[in-house]
């Protein structure tokens, strides 16, 4: 009768072929491709029915017709806005969620600044606000959120009239956008 071999002869040759398979696997693994991670901005999350993600890009291009020297170039219709400077260059360009009230095509200027937070129309804690026109009866203003969070769905009917920034872009407009800075919208 053949000699039997002890359980634990068995279970040391089993881990010894699951180990080798793994490894095996591995170095087979680590010859095969590689996927690359991209490196993006989080951005504040937003319902599909309620306005676009805004997203850190390459400077789009401004827009013609929005003038010349230091500014800040709002376009309705790309709901995007550019900081250019004195030389025509654009120093920063990013989407934004605008209010259900655009203001009219046309050159204003920056006048009123609140850095202190406050409430907005929608309810959202919001600071650095910009106020540069009125459209019926709404004021417009750029801001961003306290906690950097994109604007709920405006109630139906609502007339809101901020164009709500994400808090790094924020940070930048009220660094560009001094008392009396040209405001130009465009289409």
């Amino acid at each position: 009768m053949p000699a039997r071999l002890p359980s634990w002869a068995w279970v040391s040759g089993l881990t010894v072929g699951a180990i080798a398979a793994v490894a095996v696997l591995a170095v087979k693994a680590d010859q095969g491709p590689h996927p690359t991670a991209a490196v993006t901005r989080p951005s504040p999350s937003v319902s599909a029915d309620a306005h676009p993600t805004p997203k850190q890009t390459a400077p789009a291009r401004v827009p013609d017709g929005s003038g010349t020297g230091r500014r800040i170039v709002y376009s309705v219709g790309q709901k995007r806005v550019w900081l250019v400077d004195a030389s025509d260059a654009t120093r920063r360009s990013f989407t934004v969620w605008p209010g259900t009230v655009d203001p009219d095509p046309g050159t204003y200027s920056v006048g009123t600044r609140r850095q202190d937070p406050q409430d907005g129309s929608d309810g959202v804690r919001i600071e650095q606000i910009m106020y540069f026109t009125q459209e019926d009866g709404v004021w417009i203003a750029f801001s961003n959120a306290v906690d950097g969070s994109s604007p709920p769905p405006p109630a139906s009917g609502a007339k809101t009239g901020g164009i709500r920034l994400p808090k790094a872009d924020g940070d930048a407009l009220w660094e560009f956008g001094t008392s009396g800075t040209k405001v130009t919208v465009v289409a």
